[in-house]
């Protein structure tokens, strides 16, 4: 059983917390979730940051930060390399590195910085991966990629795989390519938006004795979900040059 505080306390957290507001911007007649690009723009600047400290003074023996972002080359290297063959990895490495470096960079923002402590008019900043318009554009970039990958190598041979070994597949092929970007993109900001409600809650309930491991586990949480989506992105390009 717990005390009557406990539930009129949950109620009142979980009515605070902030799930479909937005601070909108009005650019060139387009309605933009401000919140998500100031965001966006902060992961932007971090990458970059790391970016310039890796390669401003290439030594022929890394050290330091060049060694650093050498490692993260590799890492996503591996991943494309095992996706994708020797034979195709380096021309899609850009791609696949992007991607994860990306939502990794996104997922990491909004587990480590407390946002939270910052007030906007409307909404709250947090990871631009739990919106799920950054999630669905993700996703679609990812579709748009196998879809070029296939047409490039094969032309309009790529679409036999439609009727392929028979024309009575052609709805279900049809169907996979339609469910291939909802659920890349219904994954990834489902995991990261229920992990930022869950330390919200927490955190306002029982400051700094829950939340800390339910944190690190956001942490490593957003890691494998970067992971897994440029992954299975590399997956599918690599199926559809099959």
């Amino acid at each position: 059983m717990y005390p009557d505080n406990f539930y009129s306390s949950t109620s009142t957290f979980l009515a605070e917390a902030e799930v479909g507001k937005h601070l909108y911007w009005n650019l060139f007649g387009f309605l933009v979730h401000g919140q998500v690009f100031i965001v966006l723009w902060f992961v932007f600047a971090i990458l970059l940051t790391f970016a310039f400290l890796g390669s401003r003074n290439v030594e022929q023996i890394p050290r330091g930060w060049q060694n650093f972002m050498e490692s993260v080359v590799e890492f996503v290297t591996d991943i494309a390399k095992d996706n994708l063959g020797e034979s195709f990895y380096r021309e899609w490495l850009p791609f696949i590195g992007t991607l994860f470096l990306f939502i990794f960079g996104c997922n990491w923002a909004g587990a480590i910085i407390p946002w939270k402590l910052i007030q906007l008019p409307e909404g709250e900043l947090a990871a631009p991966t739990n919106d799920i318009n950054t999630t669905v554009a993700l996703a679609l970039l990812t579709s748009l990629a196998y879809f070029y990958a296939g047409f490039s190598k094969k032309g309009l041979g790529y679409f036999k795989h439609y009727i392929e070994p028979i024309p009575f597949l052609l709805p279900l092929t049809v169907l996979e390519d339609f469910t291939k970007p909802l659920s890349l993109s219904f994954r990834l900001f489902g995991n990261v938006l229920a992990d930022e409600l869950t330390i919200t809650v927490l955190t306002s309930l029982v400051p700094l004795v829950i939340p800390l491991p339910i944190m690190l586990l956001g942490v490593f949480a957003g890691s494998v979900q970067a992971l897994i989506f440029s992954t299975l992105a590399a997956a599918y390009i690599a199926e559809a040059l099959e």
